[in-house]
């Protein structure tokens, strides 16, 4: 049983947590302007359904909501970051 756990963990260690991913293909944005405060940080209690950031993708502004309620445990790309389709952008606790 002890095998089967650690390589279930280690199969991303994503997979069990709460992990909101990209949904397209786009330049990511942690703010919806360069001169304002990001919409999360890590440590910021979020909701179900609240903007996390924003996924520029052929000049439209996609906003990229919570899936969960939670805390942000991680944000796993950075300001102006291109990211694929499915790439994990935050994770949730």
């Amino acid at each position: 049983a002890q095998n089967g756990a650690a390589e279930s963990s280690a199969d991303a260690g994503i997979s069990s947590d709460k992990v909101v991913t990209s949904p397209l293909v786009g330049t990511f944005y942690t703010a919806s302007s360069p001169d304002t405060e990001a919409f999360v940080k890590e440590g910021d209690t979020v909701k179900k359904g609240q903007v996390l950031g924003i996924i520029e993708a052929m000049k439209l502004m996609n906003e990229i909501e919570s899936e969960f309620d939670g805390v942000v445990e991680a944000v796993l790309v950075k300001n102006e970051e291109v990211v694929e389709y499915g790439q994990p952008l935050f994770r949730i606790r």
